[in-house]
């Protein structure tokens, strides 16, 4: 598991601050949040407009954030949930009801964000951004026709150690199933031994498993094929030329990053002063030109860097299907475990 990493930003001074005018909440707030996942300058932003200070904590996967939660953890007021966890979090009284209709901002949450099946209606959570998951090389040492999960789950013998896979395993075996052409959340236990099988004959090939420092090692070279989100992937290829995000044929795993507000959370008002923030489009821009992923916030894309605009790792070709990851039964998050837990000793 990662080491978390603090952030401490002081606050500044009161500013006009959304719908209701002038605003100073001072006090604080707490956010758990992906490492390498909130933008400095978004953050202290905030915290001029409002005199909140705030501070940052961040998890390696959504297994770590629903550990955090389930232990009993009460220190955050704001927390990042994928779309597929969000079911679970909910259904386990992690997460609390927004109250969306008392936050006049959300009218400008894209409506086929308002639809998602996860959450219909932003009940718990509005939208933080959104992207894909597949894989990218490094082209200056992968030479092997690059257009198919074959590339990542197995890899030439050059590459041997030089492969890198997330930490989550269930964007791990997400991935391993759409690849086999298997249907998500797998509960039967022939099709999830071809996953167990198929992760196994890749291991030898596997540098690490971790979903932090990816940019990191895709711009040093330390890895050359990378299970990677496409945002992580824009960010490195900034860093490497070398660098290329690949759209498999199969298709590529779909999600969206969520803002929620844990039960525990102690200071309320800030949090939701904050989701307020966040649902103003130049502010969601923020967070997109530094994470790369689009926002679901309509007008955000006119404050969208030209870096991101252009960005290749954002454009889908017309024939790449991108298939978003339900809510698995326990049943299924029982047999991933179990693969998972074969696969890691």
């Amino acid at each position: 598991m990662k080491c978390v990493r603090r952030f401490l930003f002081g606050c500044l001074t009161t500013l006009a601050f959304g719908s209701g005018g002038p605003a100073f909440a001072g006090g604080e707030l707490f956010i758990y949040n992906w490492s390498d996942y909130t933008p400095t300058d978004l953050i202290q932003k905030f915290e001029k407009e409002t005199g909140v200070k705030v501070t940052v904590d961040t998890y390696d996967s959504m297994e770590t954030l629903l550990a955090k939660l389930k232990s009993g953890a009460k220190g955050y007021d704001i927390t990042i949930v994928t779309s597929d966890f969000v079911p679970i979090f909910r259904d386990q009284g992690l997460i609390q009801k927004l109250n969306i209709s008392q936050i006049p901002e959300a009218v400008n949450i894209e409506e086929r964000f308002t639809k998602l099946p996860f959450d219909p209606g932003n009940e718990y959570t509005i939208p933080y951004d959104w992207g894909s998951t597949a894989f990218m090389i490094n082209t200056k040492n992968v030479t092997e026709t690059a257009d198919s999960l074959k590339l990542l789950f197995d890899p030439p013998q050059s590459a041997k150690g030089k492969v890198g896979m997330f930490s989550s395993p269930g964007d791990v075996v997400a991935l391993a199933e759409l690849y086999l052409g298997l249907p998500f959340c797998q509960t039967d236990t022939a099709n999830m031994k071809r996953v167990s099988e198929l992760l196994e004959k890749q291991a030898p090939f596997v540098k690490t498993y971790a979903s932090d420092g990816i940019i990191d090692r895709l711009a040093s070279g330390e890895t050359w094929i990378q299970q990677v989100w496409d945002g992580d992937a824009a960010r490195a290829r900034l860093n490497n030329k070398d660098l290329k995000f690949i759209f498999p044929k199969e298709g590529a795993l779909g999600w969206t990053d969520n803002v929620a507000i844990p039960s525990g959370a102690a200071h309320l008002d800030n949090a939701r002063l904050f989701i307020a923030f966040l649902l103003r489009p130049e502010n969601s821009a923020l967070v997109s030109n530094f994470t790369h992923y689009k926002s679901a916030i309509k007008g955000a894309d006119k404050f969208y860097s030209d870096e991101l605009k252009n960005a290749p790792e954002l454009a889908l070709p017309e024939n790449t299907e991108i298939k978003f990851t339900p809510t698995c039964s326990g049943d299924a998050i029982k047999l991933t475990d179990r693969v998972w837990t074969r696969l890691r000793k």
